[in-house]
């Protein structure tokens, strides 16, 4: 609403188109209003100062409509504050009806409010180089921990003087998995966590998402360190998740504005959140990243990886075993490096196929060793596929077939064996019938002899050797045949003693070809044994063999058996040149042999130790280095 403008006609001698040139003229800004504060007229100085500070005349003219004018002759100041902040003064004069009106703009108002102004201005600079700062260090941490340390110093140089707690926790489950305070904390305060309903609310995190029992809402921030106050909080939260929280407390007596610090601390605790869910999930792709590492490389597999180069970049522990090279001596070297010159041909075609994104299955190749042997091994490859679907590179996972395909050499030879004892049992039982008759002739004879008087002693003599002799090979053929056929596994009661004897009259021929002597030291009273017969046979054929091998001309196999408790002990001791520390944690190994080819009976001692061992009993052996070996064999008693 417009305010009527008026011309008041001051009295005096000076005529109105005088006084009105007068008013025009003046440079400070000035009205002329009645008594009633009802504007008259005003200048052309006062339109350009309402304009100046974006108000109208009608404004002013309402802002003097609610003041009171002076006593006449007397004069006053009234405030007017506009929307902008803007400090006016209008200074009311009086003179009989008539009030003058000037109006400045408070110069100590303004002045106050740009040093407040300026303060706040610096100090929001501040706050963003503060806020600045710790967005690198949070950027740069390596892991939660550094994480933590760069928050607390950004805390404590953004608000001096206060105690805080800062608490990170797993977004899946809400343990706490770091935690750092700056204060006295109270026993137990720091879980669970309770977050601030406000906070909540401007970070808009969904209360349901929360872990129940870990984290609660409350109206109030409590109160976690001692001789605190007041208290404001700020929760970690990135992409609607919850990492954790930022606690700040005011000791007693210190001046602060709380408002303004949570307002500051939840864009710090949004920014450090970020950083916070960035931080776990380098934390869980490096913790994937160390396990798939640690997979590979400590696999019960042989695991070899090559890029789209044929470079080596994959060399586990299992591979560095079998071949005797190391991971430092092969990673960067091109595969056919690692392969035997007869297999570069055959390989090839194979890795071509597997660049291509095709699995090839059981190919086998031969490595080479570091001592310049060969290893063979089967592989399975799989190519390495990037994201848009080209090949990066080839596994190949394997396995040592060198055991198996000297198993199987083992087998054939095996087979050979089982031929030539069907061959051998044949032959026996050939021998059988003409040995049986010459048995009974020589025995017919023997005792026609005895009786006849007058007979040649001599030739009973020999008649008695014939007897014995034939007696002796219809005992071993028996024997011999017995041992061949395969074992029923049908325990029976045994004795100790036999078996040992029959062990060594089969190895005989070994003895007198190693030009070596048996000693035998039985003990009469060891109780039967209950166990399969020819699979003992076995253990002590190979036991005699081993040392007779194991010894030069004129070494001696001592025997002796003994019970001790409820076992009945077989020690084997030859008089050989031992064998070396390095190898004996080895001798029950398949197939490890120090002998030279073509040596042994082909039962390892790993077939001794299983034999021993489904009986009850225990293999052990003992050596020193030209002392000899003795082997142990424990057995279980038969029970009464």
């Amino acid at each position: 609403m417009k305010s009527e403008v008026r011309a008041v006609r001051p009295s005096g001698t000076l005529a109105p188109d005088a006084f009105q040139a007068f008013f025009d003229a003046l440079d400070e800004p000035a009205a002329v209003c009645d008594v009633a504060l009802r504007i008259a007229a005003v200048n052309p100085a006062l339109r350009r100062f309402c304009a100046g500070h974006d108000i109208s005349v009608e404004v002013l003219a309402e802002a003097l409509a609610g003041a009171v004018a002076p006593e006449d002759g007397q004069s006053h100041e009234v405030d007017l504050v506009l929307q902008s902040g803007t400090s006016l003064v209008l200074t009311l004069s009086r003179r009989a009806d008539t009030v003058a009106v000037r109006a400045r703009v408070d110069t100590e108002v303004i002045s106050g409010r740009l040093v407040v102004a300026e303060r706040a201005l610096l100090e929001q600079a501040r706050t963003e180089g503060v806020l600045l700062d710790l967005g690198r260090s949070v950027a740069e941490a390596g892991g939660e921990e550094e994480l933590v340390a760069a928050v607390a110093r950004g805390v404590k140089e953004l608000f001096p003087g206060r105690a805080f707690c800062i608490r990170i926790v797993d977004a899946r489950t809400g343990g706490l998995t770091s935690l750092y305070a700056e204060g006295r904390l109270k026993e137990g305060a720091h879980e669970p966590l309770v977050l601030f309903q406000r906070s909540v609310e401007k970070t808009n995190l969904t209360p349901t998402a929360l872990p129940q029992g870990r984290v609660t809402i409350s109206e109030e921030v409590p109160l976690l360190f001692h001789g605190s106050t007041r208290a404001v909080s700020a929760p970690l939260v990135a992409s609607g998740q919850l990492f954790g929280a930022i606690n700040m407390e005011y000791p007693e007596g210190l001046d602060a504005d709380p408002a303004h610090d949570e307002r500051v601390l939840l864009q710090l605790a949004s920014q450090v959140a970020v950083a916070v869910k960035n931080a776990k999930l380098i934390d869980e792709l490096t913790f994937v990243r160390k396990y798939l590492e640690e997979l590979l490389e400590k696999a019960n597999a042989l695991i070899l990886v090559v890029n789209r180069d044929k470079q080596v970049v994959v060399f586990n522990q299992a591979l560095s075993a079998l071949t005797g090279l190391t991971k430092e001596q092969v990673l960067g070297r091109d595969l056919s490096s690692l392969v035997a010159d007869s297999e570069q041909l055959r390989l090839a075609p194979v890795l071509a196929a597997a660049m291509r994104g095709e699995s090839v299955n059981n190919f086998e190749t031969r490595l080479l060793t570091r001592d310049g042997g060969e290893v063979r091994v089967s592989f399975a490859t799989s190519s390495m596929l990037t994201q848009p679907g080209e090949v990066e590179g080839v596994i190949a996972i394997g396995q040592d077939v060198t055991v198996v395909k000297e198993l199987e050499k083992r087998i054939i030879h095996a087979e050979k064996l089982a031929s030539i004892g069907q061959l051998a049992a044949s032959v026996v039982h050939e021998i059988n019938n003409p040995m049986t008759a010459v048995a009974t002739y020589a025995d017919a004879l023997l005792q026609r002899s005895r009786m006849t008087p007058g007979a040649n002693p001599a030739d009973q003599e020999k008649l008695k050797k014939i007897l014995e002799s034939s007696h002796r090979i219809l005992r071993f053929t028996r024997d011999l045949v017995s041992y061949a056929r395969p074992a029923q596994d049908r325990p029976e009661r045994v004795s100790l003693n036999a078996v040992v004897d029959m062990a060594v009259g089969f190895c005989e021929h070994v003895v007198s070809q190693a030009r070596v002597t048996v000693q035998r030291d039985y003990a009469s009273d060891v109780p039967p044994l209950a166990a399969v017969r020819a699979n003992l046979v076995q253990v002590f054929v190979n036991l005699i063999t081993n040392a007779c091998h194991a010894m030069q001309p004129g070494g001696q196999v001592q025997l002796s058996t003994v019970q001790e408790g409820t076992e009945a002990v077989v020690r084997v001791r030859d008089t050989g040149t031992g064998i070396e520390p390095r190898n004996l944690s080895r001798i029950f190994e398949p197939f490890f042999t120090t002998k030279p080819e073509g040596r042994g009976t082909g039962l390892g001692l790993s077939i001794c130790q299983g034999i021993v061992e489904n009986h009850g009993g225990r293999l052990s052996v003992e050596s020193a280095m030209g002392q000899g070996t003795t082997f142990t064999v424990r057995l279980p008693l038969a029970a009464d």
